[in-house]
C-alpha cells in the first residue's frame, strides 16, 4: 500500500516507522529530515516525477512517498470496550470519513465504526485524508450495523442518530458510553436505524439552510458529546 504526501509522511516516520517497507522521495530534501529518514534504516529510492506520479496515482505526493504494510482494522469486540464511539452508516466519501476520524481522535473518541460493504473501502485515502490518524484510533469494520447497535446497547450504550430536525445536545447529560451515528452523504440514516437509537440530535440553524457537511456536524456534535 502506498501513502503519500509530507505531513503523513513525516506522521509515520515519527510515531510509526515500523509501519513503513520502501522510501521514495521524489525530491530534494532538508537535512535533518533526510538525516531522520536515513536513521529507519531502508533504502531510500530516489525517483523522477513521472515514477512517483504513478505510484500516488495522479495525487499531489510533495515528494514524499512510502509503501506501507497493510492497514490492520480493529475488531467489533476491541471497539466494544472504549468509550465515545462514532459510527459511519453508509458513508463513501474518503475525504469526509478521513475528516470524523481526525476530529474524533482529537476530541477523545475511543473508536470509529465505518458500516458498509468493506471491500469498496479506499483506506489509503481515508488515513492521507485523517493526516495519519487512522492509525492512532481504532477503526473497525461492519456489514450488519443493525445487530451492532444491538450489541452496543447490550454492553449499555446509549445510541443517538444525528439527523434533520433532531433534539438539542444541551437536552441531554451524556456518559463515555455514547455513541453518535452520522448517515450517508446522500441518503442519511435509514429509518430502521432511526428507530433503533435511543434518541436524535440534531443543529440548530440560525440561517436558512439545509444541511452541513457531515464531518463538519460531526464535529459540532461531537464536541457538545464530550465536552458538555
Amino acid at each position: 500500500m502506498i501513502v503519500y504526501g509530507k505531513q503523513l509522511f513525516l506522521h509515520l516516520l515519527k510515531h510509526h516507522k515500523e509501519k513503513l517497507e520502501e522510501i521514495y522521495l521524489a525530491k530534494e530534501v532538508q537535512k535533518d529530515i533526510f538525516n531522520q529518514i536515513a536513521k529507519v534504516g531502508l533504502k531510500i529510492q530516489k525517483v523522477d516525477n513521472q515514477k512517483a506520479q504513478a505510484l500516488a496515482r495522479g495525487g499531489n505526493h510533495q515528494g514524499f512517498l512510502a509503501k506501507v504494510k497493510e492497514y490492520e482494522f480493529a475488531t467489533l469486540n476491541e471497539i466494544k470496550k472504549s468509550d465515545y464511539l462514532a459510527i459511519l452508516y453508509g458513508l463513501s466519501d474518503v475525504g469526509n470519513i478521513g475528516a470524523i476520524v481526525r476530529t474524533a481522535y482529537a476530541l477523545g473518541a475511543g473508536g470509529v465504526v465505518v458500516v458498509g460493504k468493506s471491500q469498496n473501502l479506499a483506506i489509503q485515502g481515508i488515513i492521507r485524508s485523517s493526516s495519519g490518524a487512522a492509525y492512532e484510533l481504532p477503526i473497525a469494520l461492519c456489514d450488519d450495523g443493525l445487530s451492532f447497535i444491538n450489541e452496543l446497547k447490550q454492553v449499555g450504550f446509549k445510541i443517538y442518530a444525528a439527523n434533520a430536525g433532531g433534539k438539542s445536545a444541551k437536552d441531554f447529560k451524556f456518559t463515555p458510553k455514547t455513541a453518535i451515528i452520522m448517515g450517508s452523504e446522500g441518503e442519511g440514516i435509514p429509518n430502521k436505524v432511526l428507530q433503533k437509537c435511543d434518541n436524535i440530535l440534531g443543529i440548530n440553524m440560525r440561517r436558512d439552510w439545509d444541511s452541513l457537511n457531515v464531518s463538519v456536524a460531526f464535529g459540532i456534535l461531537f464536541d457538545r458529546i464530550v465536552n458538555g
